[in-house]
């Protein structure tokens, strides 16, 4: 469910409570974690955290490059981390952590999908959060590209 939200308080006040409170945790988490340099917007009708296009405005689409974003849908929210996308290595510790949690693991390539905060494991969002400074993810997004 694509938002037409200008600013982020804008999305959640228009959420039904119980999402509204469920994202904004998840949000609290995320800016703990974020590392240095990526920004909090409104982006692709989400909550996105990304590379500004001050710093990196070499993107194949004009657009910031999503580090992370966070989103209710239809039917599940859903926090997105282009980070284990693009890093076999940190895709694979981030699901042996989850996996541990005994939580439902609701994964695809970079979407994390949950119906209630306690389905989610917020310390291990919070680490892939940290995983990846801002110069290692360009650096992976250009190798991505040089490879294509």
């Amino acid at each position: 469910m694509r938002s037409d939200a200008k600013t982020v308080e804008a999305y959640l006040s228009g959420l039904p409570d119980d999402r509204r409170e469920a994202l904004e945790a998840v949000r609290q988490t995320i800016r703990a974690r974020l590392p240095e340099g990526y920004e909090e917007a409104m982006n692709w009708g989400m909550i996105s955290y990304q590379v500004p296009l001050e710093t990196y405005p070499k993107t194949y689409n004009k657009q910031p490059l999503m580090y992370a974003a966070l989103a209710s849908q239809k039917n599940h929210m859903a926090v997105y981390l282009s980070a284990i996308y693009a890093d076999d290595q940190l895709r694979e510790r981030f699901e042996d952590a989850y996996r541990a949690t005994g939580k439902h693991y609701d994964v695809g390539k970079s979407c994390v999908r949950f119906r209630k905060l306690d389905d989610l494991p917020l310390d291990v969002i919070g680490d892939a959060i940290g995983a990846a400074p801002l110069e290692a993810f360009i650096e992976s997004y250009e190798g991505a590209r040089a490879k294509r």
